[in-house]
């Protein structure tokens, strides 16, 4: 009798594993069906991968030494040498201790725009940041970079008092 409880066992458990080998084959082939529809759909509108066609003046700002606790800012500016009207669709900056500003308005052919980046210098050492500007005419986003050397404030002295006679 325990013999055959033993065996019982064996052939649920048996059975149990060979059922669950063939749910995950079923799962897996639904899944390999299913991936070609699947990339063909995220392949569906080619990205453009051709450079932005505006001219930037220049790319990288560097400030040079400042000073701890003021903010200090550069505007990039660029031209747009495209045949179409250009709009700025995002600016973001690398960090929370730069702030931008930029041209929300459609820029024509021929016509300049600008970029802002202020940095909080808020503590010394040196730094470089970016500034990622995405434009409707790439896909291919620009980085402006500014860097510098913040300076930790001069301390003063503390005045030297000469010893007290009791």
């Amino acid at each position: 009798m325990k013999t055959l409880k033993l065996s019982t066992l064996a052939l649920v458990g048996a059975f149990f594993f060979v059922a669950q080998g063939a749910s995950a084959q079923t799962a897996t082939a639904k899944k390999a069906a299913a991936a070609p529809a699947a990339t063909a759909a995220t392949q569906e509108a080619p990205k453009n991968m051709t450079p932005s066609g505006i001219t930037w003046k220049e790319d990288t700002h560097n400030f040079g030494d400042i000073e701890k606790g003021k903010p200090v800012s550069h505007e990039f500016t660029f031209k747009n040498t495209t045949k179409q009207t250009v709009l700025i669709t995002n600016v973001k900056a690398s960090c929370g201790c730069t702030a931008t500003n930029y041209t929300k308005t459609p820029v024509k052919p021929g016509e300049s725009a600008t970029v802002t980046a202020t940095f909080n210098a808020a503590s010394p050492g040196s730094f470089t940041k970016n500034v990622t500007v995405t434009t409707n005419d790439s896909d291919v986003n620009k980085i402006l970079t500014i860097k510098g050397k913040v300076l930790a404030p001069a301390t003063e002295a503390a005045p030297v008092t000469a010893p007290t006679a009791n």
